[in-house]
């Protein structure tokens, strides 16, 4: 395993911190924490979510969203500590989902083969099961880590592996799709940073409505 990126600078870690306000902070992983995670699923995590969860917060939970209620705090829809999976992950929703056929939420990930995909893919459209569905199985199970739930059956992953590391997608019940959209100018910095700016910003939502 090797450390592909700089560690972020002060004025990024600040920029980081800042999206913690209004939220409940997890305790940081730690240094040795995050070491023995890398070792264990044999991946250095892209920066600065490497550096975030080991040394700001392992996790946060929004404030009062529409999701959760007026008067209580998300938990399904916070940024989930490292290598944790939402309750809606494992259940299957046909509703919610648009190809026939489920993904097995309960298989072990692989947060260190590679993430399938370069550009988005919105099988809502052209869904063929002979080939389509051992895509979708590899494209939730490799190279990711989950970062939190968008809406049911819309899940948020920071890719850990292949040419798109580094970036965030939306997995959601009809498509996969980066963010930001690699055909619109970004609304802050990329990856994971944006990311959680978006999150700050959108107070508990990780896209603006």
């Amino acid at each position: 395993m090797t450390v592909d990126q700089p560690a972020p600078s002060g004025r990024d870690l600040d920029a980081l911190r800042s999206a913690l306000a209004g939220a409940r902070a997890e305790p940081p992983l730690g240094r040795a924490g995050l070491a023995a995670w890398e070792a264990r699923h044999g991946i250095v995590l892209p920066e600065p979510y490497r550096t975030f969860v080991a040394d700001i917060a392992n996790g946060l939970t929004a404030g009062a969203t529409e999701h959760a209620g007026a008067d209580r705090p998300s938990t399904e829809y916070g940024l989930l500590p490292l290598g944790r999976l939402p309750d809606g992950w494992r259940t299957w929703n046909s509703v919610n989902w648009l190809c026939p056929v489920p993904f097995d939420g309960s298989a072990p990930r692989d947060p260190a083969a590679p993430f399938p995909l370069t550009e988005e893919w919105q099988w809502e459209y052209d869904y063929d099961p002979d080939e389509d569905l051992a895509r979708m199985t590899v494209l939730h199970r490799h190279g990711s880590v989950v970062l939190g739930t968008e809406s049911p059956g819309s899940f948020w992953v920071l890719v850990t592996a292949g040419p798109r590391r580094g970036t965030v997608w939306l997995l959601a019940d009809g498509g996969a799709f980066p963010r930001p959209d690699p055909d619109e100018a970004p609304a802050g910095p990329p990856g994971f940073a944006g990311w959680l700016a978006g999150w700050s910003a959108c107070r508990g939502r990780w896209e603006a409505r």
